[in-house]
């Protein structure tokens, strides 16, 4: 990777260098994909069947084709490995007892005498939760998203996944409780959630992370006049950066830029040290491990939108990472608690040398689904919480509104709303009667 000393980069340069990979940036991405929503919006399922051929080379020309039937499910069950089997089963439980623990506590208080107000939480009815499949089929997707649908108690939990699926996606889908799964993938799968089609569902919301036109395909059907869905959050093209000090191992390091790496051309992956001599061994280590991964190809291209900051201290270590926003921070330091006190932005921070990006992808307990593009200033992670929607409960006596009614009607009359004031005015004179 290119290696940038910090402090002699101008604004202006600093604010380029932090650029995401430049395939992101596709002109004709949203054009491309708005195309795909209108067909699918317009001709549901004969759609989705052309793009299943076009895009998959799936042949689902029969309506029932699309979705998978039982005795698919179980015989894909069949043939998952035992060995794979129990490694879900851990996962599962790790990430079944972090997010249980996030359940929601009602909140039911009086402000003031006889002025009662509640915050309550009740499950999205109708989810969808869309697995990437393609070059790498991640079936820890499935166990963070099922598992926080069937947690908070949503109702339907749709799960869509480019065709042919995974027999452990399929496996795992099946532990997690879900029994609609559909082959589609891709932008199609979205509009599919948010539209409805003849055999698929529409649904409230839309969770899980995918490439740039699935990202794209959630942001536009969220904005949509057709339909009424809502998103968890801008999750794209996975990255990672490392915060490393001299006491740093750089094999770790480019083993943990790699596990990033190799997830797409349009990755990014950056280190940010202190060290020349880190940024130097984690280069070589890079080269070494490279030529061993089977994905080295993606990898290497992701690489070329990576790069490594020479910083001066810790301090700016941390400044940089939260101007770049990272979906995954590793802060490989002598004291790693330290640097996570000055870190502001970060979707899933991960503290030591033994803490390897990989363990939160797959099986520590937290979520994998992350803001992406520097989202992470402003957007949380994953949680129980997004499966839910909040609403608030107010309740006054008439002492209670004795107690507030003057003040509710001074501030209607000074915003000019006299239907507003009058709603309170009109209670209070039936009191005085």
């Amino acid at each position: 990777m290119d290696i940038l000393t910090w402090s002699t980069l101008s604004i202006a340069e600093q604010k380029d260098a932090l650029k995401r990979s430049p395939l992101i940036g596709d002109s004709g991405l949203e054009q491309s994909v708005r195309a795909i929503l209108d067909a699918v919006a317009s001709r549901g399922d004969a759609a989705i069947a052309e793009f299943n051929q076009k895009f998959d080379g799936f042949n689902s020309a029969k309506v029932g084709e699309l979705r998978m039937g039982e005795s698919e499910i179980a015989a894909a069950c069949v043939r998952v490995s035992p060995e794979l089997k129990a490694a879900i089963a851990k996962a599962m439980a790790n990430i079944d007892a972090f997010h249980s623990a996030q359940q929601f506590s009602p909140i039911d208080m009086e402000t003031e005498a006889g002025v009662r107000c509640e915050l309550r939480s009740e499950p999205i009815e109708k989810v969808g939760l869309y697995i990437p499949g393609g070059s790498a089929p991640l079936i820890s997707t499935v166990m963070m998203l099922a598992l926080p649908a069937k947690i908070a108690g949503c109702e339907q939990r749709v799960l869509v996944s480019p065709p042919p699926i995974n027999d452990a996606i399929i496996y795992a889908a099946n532990a997690c409780g879900i029994t609609e799964i559909y082959q589609v993938g891709g932008a199609q799968a979205i509009a599919a959630l948010a539209f409805g089609t003849e055999t698929i569902p529409a649904v409230d919301k839309i969770f899980g992370p995918g490439n740039r036109y699935v990202t794209e395909a959630k942001r536009l059907v969220s904005q949509d006049g057709r339909c009424t869905v809502s998103i968890d959050m801008p999750a794209g093209p996975s990255e990672v950066l490392v915060i490393a000090d001299s006491d740093a191992n750089c094999e770790f390091i480019a083993a943990d830029l790699l596990s990033q790496a190799e997830h797409g051309p349009d990755s990014q992956v950056i280190l940010v040290t202190d060290s020349q001599t880190i940024a130097a061994g984690v280069n070589d280590a890079l080269t070494r491990q490279l030529a061993a991964l089977p994905r080295c190809d993606i990898a290497a291209s992701a690489l070329l939108s990576s790069r490594t900051f020479i910083v001066d201290n810790m301090l700016q270590a941390a400044q940089v990472s939260n101007q770049y926003g990272p979906e995954h921070l590793i802060i490989q330091t002598r004291f790693p608690r330290e640097v996570l006190k000055k870190i502001r932005a970060a979707g899933s921070v991960f503290l030591g040398a033994y803490t390897p990006e990989s363990v939160g992808d797959y099986a520590s307990g937290t979520n994998h689904v992350l803001p992406t593009y520097g989202y992470s200033r402003a957007v949380s992670s994953l949680s129980l919480a997004d499966f839910s929607r909040r609403f608030t409960v107010q309740e006054l006596s008439a002492k209670g509104l004795i107690g507030l009614g003057q003040a509710v009607m001074t501030l209607a009359s000074n915003e000019l709303l006299n239907a507003h004031k009058n709603a309170v005015a009109i209670r209070l004179a039936s009191l005085e009667k």
